[in-house]
């Protein structure tokens, strides 16, 4: 059936003009349609693309360009921020060391001054015990003379009352008790 359908299609349009092939006024007038499109487009839009084209490169290897610097700045800012911070971690080892040597040498005045400190009052001590030492003596010496004044009057039967006496006696006998201690 399909066969007849195509066949009787094919005696109605017998004459017509074929719709796979154009005719030749097509032709021309496609020709000439497409020439001055080509025309248009070469001499207007090409230029503008071109033109487009050229400042976007420009753009990217400007961009390109400036990222490259920027990036060399970059390294300088860097290479220049490391020697500021090297320069100040060096300067700051310096103030350490300097503030160590200042504290060990305050501390090394300290200690003088403490030690002398320490001495005098050491000096001190030994005067005051030398002073309570002597007055102690002093004090025993009267106390042992009038104990042995005392005694020698009891033993003896009369009384020693005659100061000067009294003292040279005592004297001679403390003189006497020290040389016999040695």
């Amino acid at each position: 059936m399909a066969t007849q359908l195509l066949v009787k299609a094919a005696a109605v349009y017998k004459d017509a003009p074929s719709p796979v092939v154009p005719s030749v006024a097509e032709i021309i007038v496609g020709l000439v349609a497409f020439s001055i499109l080509f025309v248009l487009l070469r001499t207007k839009a090409v230029p503008m693309f071109e033109k487009a084209y050229a400042a976007r490169t420009s753009a990217i290897e400007g961009g390109m360009e400036r990222a490259e610097s920027a990036q060399r700045e970059a390294e300088a800012a860097l290479k220049a921020y490391t020697a500021q911070l090297n320069e100040a971690r060096g300067e700051a080892q310096s103030i350490r060391e300097e503030a160590r040597v200042q504290g060990a040498a305050i501390i090394e005045d300290l200690r003088g001054k403490a030690q002398e400190e320490a001495t005098r009052i050491t000096a001190a001590a030994r005067a005051s015990i030398e002073a309570e030492r002597q007055q102690a003596v002093s004090s025993l010496r009267h106390e042992v003379g009038a104990l042995a004044t005392e005694l020698a009057s009891k033993i003896v039967g009369e009384a020693l009352e005659d100061q000067v006496r009294q003292s040279g006696i005592v004297d001679r006998f403390l003189v006497d008790l020290e040389k016999s201690e040695k």
